[in-house]
């Protein structure tokens, strides 16, 4: 060995190590061809199944939303196609000038729009719900990273029944009125699209699909009448300028059927543009809201003693005085109202009426002395047999309850109720108890929706309840002591030329914040027609007039209800009398 070097291998040596690099080679051309007979065969459907399940897009298939009706065919809600416009950030080269040239000509939001386009979100809306040439026109501005895609769109052709079909949100589900209560119907079922698309999106034609068809919502046919709803809110518009009030909520009411003719008031708001509203319009009172009926109740009170047999029409009762005192002294103290005294209206010497007198000229003083007569108990059952108190059952959600104040431990509570204090009702649960007084004492349960219609053209129509709640003899004297009221009574106002009317005023002070405000209150009028075979019961609801002059539910109501009646007897087809007859 020179040098320290190591000695060189032998020829077995190197044979050995070609041979150890030779098994290593063998070995791996094993594994490999193990590894890949593996993929290939063993493995082939599983790794070919991962593969298409990448491939494979998955979308939910929106279905067709079903429409809205009018009872004669008018539409009051369709779907037309419109197109959301949207931004991809990433693509946004100056946030701010799309800001400001995009979403300022859309309505957009333009600071909240900068700074959604400097995010680093995939995609952002710059605008939903647009109408197709609007999108077209941004587009062809040419903006990079700006986009529109096509989406459905809900209309509404008038807005005067807005209050009833209420809205959908921006996604087409409904959020109010018969869009939300029927969502499920009118909404349909969605679908599903499976397919198999490439790299870049695209789907590819010979590959594999499967698609569920959406099942498109059911068409409603409402009860509406469009031109009576139209007629209805000019009247309250009319009456709220009038009488400079606040609101103005009305219902028209089929006698026969229970079927809601037209329903709404002032202030309404339109459904297509409610991002713009106040809010005000937003609320159904003539569901929701609820107030203390005054005289109208009264109606019930005289029901409820004519049908027990305790007073006849023709009975008399002497010298009904201009108050009474449920305690003694109780006119003496200054909260006499809270504490059991009762007046009339206007003062006047002891009178001697009879029970259709005091009903007639709606006294307060003697509707009292005629329910101190009525067992305990008849009463309350009778209010709550009406239906005033309770529910409608009617098919519009947040339909609210009302309040009954009648514990007979209470001395005053069922004096209150016999003229309508201590009772909150709903103007929907006032005029389906004036509908039974009508329909022969038969109660019928008040409804929005005549049928449901499929695909195909079949209708389910709509199941209601009804029940007897007075005699078929009490109800017919009700109604022509009705009839005297608006003849000779306090609800003359309320004539309407050409037919025999019949109703009730009432005139109600609200409640505030320490007792009742007799500067505050609510004029309301309720009555039928044609009075011998009534068809259409209308009731009127005035809140808060505040001119002198149109204080009562006889000179602020009453007028609003002869427009309705007149328009709604015509719709029907009822043929006036000829002056004389």
């Amino acid at each position: 060995m020179e040098n320290g070097s190591p000695p060189a291998p032998g020829p077995r040596t190197a044979a050995k190590r070609l041979a150890l690099v030779g098994g290593v080679l063998v070995l791996s051309w094993l594994a490999l061809g193990f590894k890949m007979y593996t993929v290939q065969v063993v493995e082939d459907d599983g790794y070919a199944a991962r593969g298409l399940r990448q491939r494979l897009s998955i979308r939910e298939v929106l279905p067709e939303r079903g429409e809205i009706f009018d009872r004669n065919g008018e539409a009051l809600a369709l779907t037309v196609l419109g197109a959301s416009l949207f931004a991809i950030p990433s693509e946004i080269e100056d946030p701010v000038l799309i800001a400001q040239q995009v979403g300022a000509r859309v309505g957009a939001d333009i600071d909240r729009l900068v700074a959604d386009l400097r995010s680093e979100k995939d995609f952002v809306y710059i605008k939903r719900q647009l109408e197709v040439d609007v999108a077209e026109e941004i587009l062809n501005l040419g903006y990079a990273g700006v986009y529109s895609e096509p989406e459905s769109k809900r209309i509404y052709p008038s807005s005067v029944a807005s209050q009833v079909l209420g809205m959908v949100n921006v996604d087409g589900t409904g959020i109010e009125g018969l869009e939300y209560r029927y969502e499920d119907e009118l909404g349909g079922q969605p679908g599903r699209a499976v397919v198999e698309q490439d790299v870049k999106g695209r789907q590819i034609p010979t590959g594999q699909s499967e698609i569920t068809e959406a099942v498109p919502g059911l068409d409603l046919v409402t009860t509406l009448d469009l031109l009576l709803q139209y007629s209805l809110t000019e009247a309250c518009r009319d009456g709220v300028a009038r009488t400079a009030a606040e609101q103005c909520w009305a219902v028209a009411l089929e006698v026969k059927t229970g079927e809601v003719l037209a329903l709404g008031g002032v202030p309404a708001f339109d459904p297509e543009r409610r991002a713009s509203e106040d809010g005000s319009g937003f609320s159904n009172f003539a569901i929701r809201g609820l107030y203390e009926p005054g005289s109208i109740q009264k109606t019930v009170t005289i029901a409820a003693a004519l049908d027990t047999g305790t007073w006849r029409a023709s009975d008399l009762i002497p010298e009904v005085p201009y108050e009474i005192e449920i305690f003694p002294d109780a006119c003496e103290d200054p909260d006499d109202e809270i504490y059991g005294c009762y007046r009339n209206f206007t003062l006047h010497e002891p009178t001697d009426m009879t029970v259709a007198d005091i009903f007639v000229h709606s006294s307060n003083v003697g509707t009292i002395m005629v329910q101190e007569q009525l067992s305990r108990g008849v009463l309350a059952g009778y209010i709550e047999e009406f239906g005033l108190g309770s529910p409608t059952g009617i098919d519009f959600s947040g339909e609210a309850k009302g309040l009954l104040n009648l514990d007979p431990s209470c001395s005053t509570c069922l004096a209150s109720a016999a003229i309508g204090y201590s009772v909150a009702v709903t103007p929907i649960q006032m005029a389906a108890a004036f509908g039974a007084v009508a329909n022969d004492g038969v109660w019928i349960q008040p409804h929005l929706v005549k049928a449901l219609v499929t695909e195909d053209g079949a209708r389910r129509p709509a199941e209601i309840a009804r029940r007897r709640v007075i005699d078929a003899e009490t109800a017919r004297i009700m109604r022509l002591l009705l009839a005297d009221t608006v003849s000779k009574g306090t609800g003359q106002a309320a004539a309407v030329p050409g037919f025999e009317v019949g109703g009730k005023t009432g005139t109600s002070s609200k409640l505030g914040f320490d007792g009742y405000e007799e500067e505050l209150n609510i004029a309301s009028f309720v009555g039928m027609a044609p009075i011998e075979d009534p068809e259409v019961v209308v009731m009127v609801v005035i809140d808060g007039p505040t001119r002198p002059e149109y204080r009562t539910g006889g000179s602020a109501a009453a007028p609003v209800f002869s427009e309705i009646m007149e328009v709604a007897l015509r719709r029907l087809g009822e043929i006036p009398n000829e002056p004389g007859t």
